[in-house]
């Protein structure tokens, strides 16, 4: 999404978690039957208030509270925490802009209210001026009502591709105790936590900030939110960027085909990096080479990370290396990573910056879980169908295949006790206004031809191709978020066919590491 999830830094989470315990006011929405009128009638206004210590400057938090369950509007509440920047311009303002940084489990809250994720892109600066930037963290997330998982939904002795049928019963009854535990502790919470139920609250929030219509930026996850909003509220869209597309219609077993040979091409574009820029410290070594090195030690026998404290295996190694391959960024890190696991330089073997940024080692990853095997649950009723999938990912993946997403959630879900609100479906969206995508060419996350296909469904959308690497175009390239920004100012999209050159922004980047895609 997907990495399409958003990583907000510690110091976020943190400073996010107090904000939410604090005195931040909530208002309660209408039911079912009045989100269905018309325009913004009969939602009481949100009570804003200042977000606190380390928040940007003039940044507002709030709460709300919606059904958690929409088809019993007047029974339980559950919260959804928010957060706003005001239109510095307020004469000239156009309405809010609502942003979601991607996951599932990233926190569009944080990213607005702490990160300072969209105001530091200088082509970003006019949407500050005329926007009310308002983040928000989807149910079960961050600062909302959130998913609980007591028992750790990832276990080194279990692994994702099972080779026998008595591992596949053993990875079913893993995942189906570990997640009857998050339900234990969630409550019907974990019934609700699907995608379908977001796009609810989503149209309850335009009419709480008493907008006629939202624009909308959404980013990996964000951009399933906004594309299955548009089809439902089609009237109720002003202007929306879907910018590291997921096409959620997909079955789950061809988006993970499709990611598996963009992240295999991620790996090997990598490796033509290395070999030819000084700031690899694998130059002048066969960085493919050092890389399967270090997977075959793992499989073998294991490396040693001094963090988490114990051996890690090929498959947890892989998928911080798939962290790594999504943003061009961090191929310097994921460089000298490798070199710290294969031991080379003289140091002992430590593969502690390699399994760093997995998925499992974040705190996101049990909404990750979640959110997932309601949305991308995958059809493997037996170890015959598993196997035969994972065959063919090894096929279109030699090296990369012990990890992609949808994989993730292919071999997650398996056993898992929920059952899954908001499976791959049809879509479609007619009646909006415009909609710009934006994909970069080689994305490991969420694959160019995503983007394609969905581009084709969406009624006078716009593809905007960026000619180069990592997941979503704001992280990379300028032309990108230029012409994002001023889509969103005019509501023109720009001509058929418009490419970006990729580029980097050292504040962007900064900014992004702290609540952008991963």
């Amino acid at each position: 999404m997907v990495q399409h999830r958003a990583r907000v830094s510690r110091r976020v989470r943190r400073l996010t978690a107090a904000v939410c315990a604090t005195a931040v006011a909530a208002v309660v929405l209408p039911g079912i039957a009045r989100a269905q009128e018309p325009g913004p009638a009969g939602a009481e206004p949100i009570a804003w208030a200042d977000c606190g210590e380390g928040s940007v400057p003039g940044a507002q938090c709030a709460t709300v509270q919606v059904p958690l369950d929409w088809s019993r509007p007047r029974g339980e509440r559950i919260t959804l925490a928010l957060s706003r920047l005001p239109a510095r311009d307020p004469a000239n303002r156009i309405g809010p802009l609502l942003f979601n940084p991607g996951g599932p489990g990233g926190s569009g809250m944080a990213a607005v209210a702490y990160s300072d994720l969209l105001s530091a892109a200088p082509e970003f600066a006019e949407l500050r001026d005329r926007f009310d930037l308002i983040g928000f963290d989807p149910r079960g997330v961050g600062g909302s009502t959130p998913v609980t998982c007591p028992k750790p939904l990832h276990d080194p002795a279990v692994g994702a591709f099972p080779r026998t049928p008595a591992e596949h019963a053993g990875l079913k009854r893993f995942n189906k105790a570990a997640g009857s535990a998050c339900r234990a502790a969630t409550g019907a919470l974990m019934d609700h936590v699907d995608t379908g139920s977001v796009v609810r609250d989503v149209e309850a929030l335009r009419k709480a900030v008493g907008a006629e219509k939202i624009s909308y930026l959404g980013l990996s996850y964000g951009t399933e939110i906004g594309s299955l909003y548009a089809q439902r509220y089609p009237h109720r869209v002003r202007a929306m960027v879907l910018d590291g597309v997921v096409d959620h219609s997909l079955p789950t077993r061809r988006a993970a085909a499709d990611e598996a040979r963009a992240t295999e091409r991620a790996l090997h574009r990598f490796a033509d990096w290395c070999a030819g820029d000084d700031s690899c410290v694998l130059k002048g070594a066969d960085a493919l080479a050092v890389y399967d090195g270090v997977l075959a030690a793992a499989e073998a026998t294991g490396i040693n990370a001094s963090e988490p404290g114990r051996e890690v295996n090929a498959e947890e190694l892989t998928n911080g290396a798939y962290t790594y391959l999504t943003q061009p960024a961090t191929w310097p890190y994921l460089a000298g990573a490798l070199a710290a696991a294969a031991g080379l330089g003289g140091a002992p073997a430590d593969a502690s910056a390699l399994v760093a940024p997995a998925s499992f080692l974040q705190p996101e990853y049990d909404a990750y879980r979640t959110v997932g095997c309601h949305d991308f649950v995958s059809r493997t009723p037996g170890f015959p169908d598993m196997s035969a999938q994972a065959a063919r990912l090894k096929r279109i993946a030699p090296h990369t295949w012990r990890y992609s997403e949808f994989w993730d959630w292919t071999s997650g879900c398996a056993g898992w006790p929920v059952a899954p609100a908001n499976p791959p479906a049809p879509l479609a969206v007619h009646g909006a206004p415009p909609v710009l995508l934006v994909s970069t060419r080689y994305d490991a996350a969420t694959p160019h031809v995503w983007a394609e296909r969905l581009a084709a469904r969406i009624e006078g959308s716009s593809l905007l191709t960026v000619e180069g690497d990592g997941h979503t175009g704001i992280l990379n390239s300028g032309c990108a978020r230029g012409h994002e920004a001023r889509y969103l100012l005019s509501g023109r999209v720009p001509a058929a066919g418009t490419t970006c050159a990729p580029s980097r922004s050292a504040a962007v980047t900064e900014a992004l590491a702290g609540g952008g895609p991963r």
